[in-house]
């Protein structure tokens, strides 16, 4: 027997799991609520959520007993067949954004997928365009397509050449938009709110300015709400929080928080009208039979978990107290004061933390400093996400409890107290 075969989890993966992921030093067993324990028994008020996915804290009850009544009934079919649970999931998404069709998938990046996909079937009913405008500081998933829209060149390295067809602009800069747009531009993908970028807010104008855009110049404005969408900034669809109905997208991506960490994707295409080459054209019909598929996406048990999400945000009314709590929580931070926070920035339950790097004083061969505030936090008990150098992000459940708020707010003035006395070279009292 080999003496020194790997046991312990982490051992597990330095052995067997490619390492494509900056790992923390954490080994977590289970989850409850907006509590996680690791592997010796610390508790961990959770306030990263999955990335944003576990929408109702983790292994909420409503959702297990859902989850476990499907899989007794039936798991997989292919999307051969029908399937109530998919259908009935499809026609609430429809119900809240708008007349149109459903696609489901597995994940956000090919929710992404559907979308540019959909945009070069849009671009040769149209003419010969294909071209798609997106931001600098986005980030629209690590597929080839993805990385190839992304506006981020360190997800870019190694990979080329990358798709062609995107040109990245500032965000928010309504004329360097329109100064982006060629005779070959087909469509502008956008985040209503950067999230892997550092919770950045479009702005009301801009969404607005980008829909008057595609208007004139007949393009599609697509909306990726891979981690704003569903309820995280207080609507079902956080362009809505935003601009009201004042810019209203022709397809979205969903993902993250659809199923509480249930792996399912989604996007919607609207049911609207336009001319093609051919004839007038209905736009949800370019994705026809054979034109798009995946073998798993919309599986009975992903969407009964689906259901569930929807049944019971609507029941407690989660999106009015993803508004509030949001609210209440950024004040909260405000209020601790800390030099060495820059912004507070604030859209639901969405909430960026930036640090001013400047006054932390770190070695040369430090983290960045995001990482640096990371894994304080994790120090304090609270787990938060990095974002970027110097952003941290939270992004707790849409039912976190205002016991739960407080507690947060405690373990970060804690963590930004220690940071402080990091940087002042003193020792904590």
């Amino acid at each position: 027997m080999n003496q020194h075969a790997p046991t312990s989890t982490k051992e597990l993966y330095t052995h067997c799991v490619l390492g494509t992921y900056g790992r923390f030093d954490l080994q977590l067993a289970r989850g409850e609520g907006a509590f996680v324990w690791d592997e010796s028994g610390k508790k961990y008020l959770d306030f990263g959520a999955g990335i944003a996915v576990c929408s109702l804290g983790h292994c909420h009850p409503e959702v297990t007993r859902a989850v476990v009544a499907q899989a007794s009934t039936l798991v997989h079919t292919s999307n051969l067949y029908y399937t109530r649970p998919q259908a009935e999931l499809a026609s609430l998404l429809v119900s809240r954004v708008g007349d149109g069709r459903v696609f489901f998938c597995n994940s956000g990046a090919e929710a992404n997928e559907g979308l540019i996909k959909l945009s070069r079937k849009f671009g040769a009913a149209t003419g010969d365009r294909h071209e798609v405008i997106t931001f600098l500081g986005s980030f629209h998933g690590r597929t080839m397509t993805g990385i190839s829209a992304t506006g981020q060149e360190k997800v870019k390295t190694g990979f080329a050449p990358l798709l062609e067809g995107f040109r990245h602009v500032p965000f928010g800069d309504l004329e360097a938009t329109e100064s982006a747009i060629t005779p070959a531009t087909v469509a502008i993908l956008v985040e209503p709110v950067q999230g892997e970028g550092g919770i950045h807010i479009a702005s009301r104008e801009f969404l607005q300015g980008l829909r008057a855009l595609c208007d004139k110049h007949n393009l599609l404005l697509l909306f990726d709400e891979i981690q704003c969408g569903l309820g995280r900034t207080g609507d079902w669809c956080g362009w809505r929080t935003i601009a009201g109905t004042d810019a209203e997208p022709d397809a979205v991506s969903w993902a993250k928080g659809i199923a509480n960490g249930f792996p399912l994707g989604a996007f919607w295409v609207r049911d609207k009208a336009f001319a093609g080459t051919g004839g007038e054209v209905r736009l949800p019909s370019l994705l026809g039979p054979g034109s798009h598929g995946t073998t798993y996406g919309g599986n009975a048990v992903t969407c009964a978990a689906g259901l569930a999400v929807f049944s019971i945000i609507e029941r407690e009314n989660l999106l009015l107290h993803a508004k509030e709590t949001g609210a209440s929580l950024a004040k909260k931070i405000r209020a601790i004061g800390s030099p060495l926070v820059k912004e507070v920035r604030q859209i639901g339950l969405m909430v960026g933390i930036e640090i001013l790097p400047s006054l932390m004083d770190l070695p040369a061969d430090a983290p960045l400093p995001s990482i640096v505030a990371t894994l304080e936090a994790m120090q304090q008990g609270i787990l938060v996400i990095p974002a970027g150098e110097k952003v941290i992000r939270l992004l707790p459940p849409l039912n976190i409890r205002e016991t739960e708020i407080q507690e947060a707010v405690e373990k970060l003035a804690a963590v930004f107290r220690s940071l402080e006395t990091r940087s002042s070279g003193t020792s904590a009292s």
